[in-house]
């Protein structure tokens, strides 16, 4: 959250989201996040939600490493049908600028038919990670929250890359970080589900992904060192837009819903190109 004063703190949200109650800096809880984490206030110094701002308990600084083609389904339903499954995890990344939270509008580029959507779920890590193994990597997460990977698939398409179709202005909302504990191990199976206006259009269980978060995280801490704070979005089911017959794309006007078991709803509402000036 943001106070009205400027500082960034991180905060726990109340179950009804009426108010937050502080915890630490930003930068505070991402020193000692576990700790802090689990001595969380029970809410007697909490404020009105109306009273700050809600932004992504991010480091300005982390790293935000998403994990493509992770469900079988999804390879099979779009233009990666005739490739084989990859052995290792497809990862890319976003910038932290792209990210947002619940209820931000977001605007569809001005050179876009629409926006796709792809459900997911982000980890967290909470300590550093250097040449672990996945059984230390998945201890070190932190705690989960619901993910829309908005994604501008004509930018996605120019080129093999994918950076510039993944980080269009506010395309990455997030939900409120739940601790791990409460949530489990996804290998387990969340349900896990996109609507669009209320229309289903996605829905799967966490047990379908490929490249689990413990060997994940592992693997990039072989070459890169993790550190606390940085992300990792775990990949989106079947059911996206632009692989559907005809396509279908987010519009100025539409609501796209995230739900993931135990983490909650994510709401985004989608805007016409000329709120990006007004939103950025």
């Amino acid at each position: 959250m943001v106070r009205a004063a400027g500082g960034v703190e991180v905060a726990a949200l109340s179950p009804d989201g009426a108010s937050v109650a502080p915890i630490a800096s930003l930068e505070e809880f991402w020193a000692e996040p576990h700790g802090l984490l689990a001595a969380r206030p029970a809410g007697g110094d909490a404020l009105p939600v109306s009273d700050v701002r809600l932004v992504p308990p991010v480091l300005p600084d982390a790293r935000v490493i998403c994990i493509g083609l992770n469900y079988r389904a999804h390879v099979a339903e779009g233009s990666y049908a005739d490739q084989e499954f990859p052995e290792h995890p497809t990862l890319f990344a976003r910038w932290t600028r792209s990210l947002t939270v619940g209820d931000t509008p977001v605007p569809v580029p001005v050179d876009e038919a629409g926006l796709d959507w792809e459900g997911e779920v982000m980890a967290y890590v909470g300590a550093p990670l250097v040449d672990a193994d996945p059984e230390s990597a998945l201890t070190a997460v932190l705690g989960y929250s619901t993910f829309n990977d908005l994604t501008a698939r004509r930018a996605q398409k120019l080129t093999s890359q994918w950076t510039l179709g993944k980080n269009a202005d506010h395309s990455g909302p997030l939900g409120p970080l739940v601790p791990a504990d409460e949530v489990g191990d996804l290998r387990d199976g969340l349900r896990i589900s996109t609507r669009v206006n209320g229309e289903t259009v996605q829905q799967a269980s966490t047990a379908q992904i490929v490249h689990d978060v413990g060997r994940t995280l592992a693997l990039v801490s072989r070459t890169l060192t993790l550190r606390p704070g940085d992300l990792l979005a775990t990949g989106t089911p079947a059911g996206v837009g632009y692989a559907r017959t005809p396509p279908w794309l987010l519009q100025p006007g539409d609501v796209v819903e995230v739900e993931v078991e135990r983490l909650g709803v994510l709401r985004t509402p989608v805007v016409g190109a000329g709120h990006r000036h007004r939103t950025r």
